[in-house]
């Protein structure tokens, strides 16, 4: 494999664990300069990236190195100016790196080739709020009680919100757990390319066995085998065969497993059967505690007025805020003084889609009026059919165009349990099939939004 096709693979894999603001940031203008005696050099731009590739990305860069060439020992890193670059010439390494330093790293920082779960995904490095406290409780009373309590543990959201950080974190504590319990974590993408190299093999029987030794199985991105036929047969069996032996397992999925297309229903019925929670965008006290973890563990400090106007200017996920922060950091550093508001604010219009402008309150008071009603009966606790709809409509409305947790529409409409809200916004959902005329509502109401 020549040098451009090495590093390419390399950043393939980087683009797939970062945010596209962090990419761009420390990744553009990077390339393998050459390889010699099982060591890759890799050309960077100036020492400002070097220094926080080296100390940020090193060990993730050996280690997706060596998992696509076991010849690789080590890397260094060189500065490569375009003057350079023009004459073809190189610069002498800085901070070079002792070939074998890194070629057996301590085993906390690899993901562990035989549960493939990453140690960096615990409990301790996830914020806790209203938009993911559901599937942390489930995780929870999981950990506690495998095969038995909330099986299978099913959790949906969106790209970025940690769907894959909870799962493993649930693996991770398991795994350390007293009663030498095996778990397996894998994406549902690399268990349809498993599935496909048995039948290609003759091995399909070997493929069976493989999975069904665990006590715990976590699959991810489960909404990949939309349309796998024969992978989806695979997994029911074994979903039936770890089930009936009280095995948990635990799934993953950007969306609720009724609405991804192509998946059959009987899995759909298995995975009903257990607990299915969602993970929704964090709101403005969660975005805070995630910009404060961030800057912490980044050993970088800001004001208390840039984080609050961070918090409340973007309504992103949690990949995007960590990654306009490092956008951020990087601008700072590379001035060697705090941004102004006006510089992260342009930071912010150029890496992150701003949040929605309507609140919780604009919401409620549109549907009252839509529907000719007061807005304050919206949230009194009554059966009555004139106010239950649109109370379920604000609600579903909520949840579906601004990605507000179950458990905050539920505080917000008088204080009402997560399991009302849900019901609300299933109603509508079903409702929506066959009623024209509230197709037709909804899309009023959304216009005016």
């Amino acid at each position: 494999m020549d040098n451009k096709q090495l590093w390419d693979s390399v950043l393939a894999e980087v683009e797939l664990t970062v945010s596209r603001a962090n990419f761009s940031t420390w990744f553009k203008n990077t390339r393998i300069i050459k390889q010699e005696n099982g060591l890759v050099y890799v050309g960077l731009p100036n020492e400002f990236v070097k220094e926080w590739l080296y100390s940020k990305y090193d060990k993730f860069i050996l280690k997706t190195l060596r998992n696509i060439s076991e010849n690789v020992r080590g890397v260094e890193y060189i500065i490569v100016t375009s003057a350079m670059k023009e004459k073809g010439q190189e610069s002498t390494p800085s901070k070079t790196i002792q070939p074998y330093a890194q070629e057996l790293p301590l085993n906390d920082l690899y993901i562990n080739k035989e549960d493939n779960l990453n140690p960096r995904y615990t409990f301790d490095t996830l914020v806790i709020g209203s938009f993911n406290e559901l599937a942390y409780a489930a995780s929870q009373a999981v950990i506690k009680h495998p095969g038995h309590t909330y099986n299978p543990l099913f959790i949906h959201g969106g790209t970025g919100l940690g769907k894959t950080h909870i799962t493993q974190a649930v693996g991770n504590s398991i795994k350390e757990g007293k009663n030498g319990k095996k778990v397996y974590y894998i994406t549902s993408e690399k268990f349809s390319m498993d599935y496909i190299n048995s039948v290609q093999n003759n091995r399909v029987n070997e493929f069976k066995e493989k999975y069904r030794k665990y006590d715990v199985f976590i699959m991810d991105d489960i909404q990949f085998l939309s349309g796998k036929e024969k992978t989806q047969e695979e997994l029911f069996h074994l979903f039936n065969t770890l089930y009936e032996n009280n095995k948990q397992i635990i799934f993953s999925s950007d969306k609720h497993p009724n609405y991804i297309h192509g998946l059959e229903d009987r899995l759909k019925s298995r995975f009903g059967a257990g607990m299915i929670v969602d993970i929704s965008t964090p709101e403005y006290e969660s975005r805070v505690a995630i910009i404060r973890r961030k800057i912490q563990s980044s050993n970088f400090s800001l004001s208390d007025e840039s984080i609050a106007f961070i918090a409340e200017s973007l309504e992103c996920s949690i990949r995007e805020l960590e990654g306009i922060i490092n956008s951020i950091i990087c601008q700072a550093r590379l001035k060697n003084r705090e941004l102004q508001q006006n510089e992260i604010k342009l930071l912010i219009k150029n890496n992150v889609i701003p949040k929605k402008t309507a609140s919780i309150k604009d919401v409620i008071r549109i549907v009252s009026e839509f529907y000719h009603i007061d807005e304050a009966t919206i949230y009194e606790k009554t059966r009555r059919k004139e106010i239950v709809k649109p109370r379920q409509i604000a609600m579903y409305i909520l949840r579906e165009d601004f990605s507000v947790s179950y458990p905050t529409i539920g505080e917000k409409f008088g204080g009402r349990d997560h399991t009302t809200v849900i019901h609300s916004c299933d109603k509508i959902k079903d409702s929506i099939k066959a009623d024209n005329v509230l197709v037709e509502e909804l899309s009023q109401i959304r216009a005016l939004l």
